[in-house]
Parts: C-alpha cells; sequence; structure tokens
C-alpha cells in the first residue's frame, strides 16, 4: 500500500473523531479526493475547511493543494502496478526457494525507493542540504539499524572534508550534542522516530541551538515534531517481520540524495577532497 494512505491507517485510531471522518473518506475513495477542492472534502465529511488544514499540516504537508499533489502521485504508482507480481512488500514465509527470496527482495528494495521519492519534499531537501554544506560541525544520531544508515552517512562526509560524529552510544550522541553550536547540524535517524535515545539527543542538540533534522517513516511521531525539518520514508506494511531490510534502504535513500546533493552544491571544494581519500586509499585495495 502507498506510504500515505498506509500512514493514515496506522494513525487512525489516534486522531480526533472528526480527522477520522476524513481519513476513512480519503481511505475509501482516495482517487476523489485528488478533484475535490477543500471545501468540497469539507462538506463531504462534515468538518470545516480549517480541520482539513490543520490535519495536513499534522501529517507534515504544506497544506491541502501539496497533500492532493502527494496523493495524486501515490495513485498513479498504485495504478500503474496494478498488474504486477509484487504489489507491496512480501514478508518472510517458511520454505521459500531461493529464487522466490530473490524476487520478493528486489521488489521490497524497489518498493521502498520508489515509496520514499514520492514523499521527498523539494523544498525541505534543498535546505537541508545548504545547512550541511555550511555547518561547522555535523552529529549524526541512530540506534541499531538506524546507527548503521548514521555510520554509512559519516563516511561520506569524512570523505569530502566534513566535520562530523556518528556516536553508536547513546550517552556520547547526549555528550555530543551538548556542545553543539547554533551554526552546526544534528540529523537524527529512526525508523519509529519514537526511539528514546534519538530523541533525547535531538532534543539536546536543538538546546544547544543546532539546526535539527530527522529521517523517520512517514507519518506523526516525537523526532518529526522535535526537529526543524522532518524527511520521511516509506512506511512499511503490519506483519513485516523484517522491516529493518526495507526502512535501511529507505533511509540510505535519502542519506545518498543529501550526499550528492552537497558534493554537487559545493563541487570545487567537497569533490578535490572526495578524489584525495581516493587515491590515498588505494594503495591498501591493491594488496
Amino acid at each position: 500500500m502507498a506510504p500515505i494512505l498506509q500512514a493514515l491507517i496506522k494513525e487512525r485510531e489516534k486522531l480526533s473523531l472528526l480527522e477520522q471522518r476524513l481519513v476513512d473518506y480519503i481511505l475509501e475513495f482516495p482517487s476523489n479526493v485528488v478533484r475535490t477542492s477543500i471545501k468540497e472534502l469539507a462538506e463531504l465529511c462534515g468538518v470545516s475547511p480549517a480541520t482539513v488544514t490543520r490535519f495536513c499540516k499534522n501529517f507534515h504537508f504544506k497544506g491541502y493543494p501539496d497533500f492532493k499533489l502527494k496523493l495524486a502521485s501515490e495513485i498513479a504508482h498504485l495504478d500503474g502496478e496494478a498488474n504486477s507480481l509484487y504489489t507491496s512488500y512480501q514478508d518472510i514465509v517458511a520454505g521459500n526457494s531461493l529464487s522466490i527470496i530473490i524476487e520478493a527482495m528486489q521488489s521490497n528494495h524497489l518498493t521502498s525507493i520508489r515509496d520514499t521519492t514520492s514523499l521527498l519534499d523539494l523544498g525541505r531537501l534543498e535546505q537541508v542540504v545548504d545547512w550541511l554544506c555550511q555547518a561547522p560541525r555535523i552529529d549524526l544520531y541512530g540506534m541499531a539499524t538506524s546507527s548503521i544508515v548514521a555510520q554509512d552517512f559519516y563516511q561520506k562526509l569524512i570523505r569530502i572534508g566534513k566535520n562530523c560524529t556518528a556516536f553508536a552510544d547513546a550517552h556520547m550522541q547526549i555528550t555530543s550534542a551538548s556542545t553543539l553550536k547554533p551554526t552546526d547540524v544534528a540529523l537524527a535517524i529512526s525508523y519509529s522516530g519514537e526511539t528514546p535515545e534519538t530523541i533525547d539527543a535531538l532534543n539536546c542538540a536543538k538546546s544547544s541551538g543546532a539546526f535539527t533534522i530527522s529521517i523517520t517513516s512517514y507519518g506523526k511521531s516525537t523526532l518529526a515534531s522535535v526537529a526543524d525539518i522532518a524527511l520521511f520514508s516509506s512506511s512499511l506494511e503490519k506483519g513485516m517481520r523484517r522491516g529493518d531490510m526495507a526502512s535501511r534502504i529507505a533511509q540510505l535513500h535519502i542519506i545518498d540524495i543529501l550526499f550528492m546533493g552537497m558534493t554537487s552544491k559545493g563541487f570545487d571544494f567537497f569533490v578535490p577532497n572526495l578524489e584525495r581519500s581516493y587515491l590515498n586509499v588505494q594503495k591498501y585495495r591493491k594488496n
């Protein structure tokens, strides 16, 4: 299922009765919504236009037009894949052959990247790239699987000469966050957006005055609400026993976009550093 619709299902019970009316209509008639004005949708659901606007912003859209645009994109993807062998994430099943597993993993990864791309906001990405390029220091926070993604970004940033840290230890994350300055950047990664250690680290960085960024699965979360800018990866469907596989791919997709954006924007400074680091480790690759 598309990430926006999946997130609405996931969050429905936490919403007010008025917002639940909106969710129920959107889930039942998503194609109608993209052709409906905010006033018409409000009347159909028995709510006010202000409720619709507030609902959209609570789910991190700029407003109702932005919500319709992204929903329309998702519906188009779903229509295009209606006849595909795999139209959603594939779970672990006992006794599957390797050939089926290979097809399922390919489908999961491609779906994760596609769904994540549909959630990306160009304006937010451009602002994050600017902050990362200009920051004297960058902190990266993440636990468990998200820590692996943070380490991947750390290795990329070190190669282009950025001053950054990516501690896997929660206490060290807090220690580092405590010493950030207002010109620094802290980027926190958590699929659920509810990892206590990661939330505490980003809150600490925010208290230090640093620019704060989160990468979470799409939907409402504590970490996303803390961050100055929230970026979103795809949300996995219920029942995924190994969801960390697809979530890691989705998070790495965002990290790679940010890294490429940085190196492109600061090409004259970053690329020579990248080339020097590459050349200096070549001697170890010849052995």
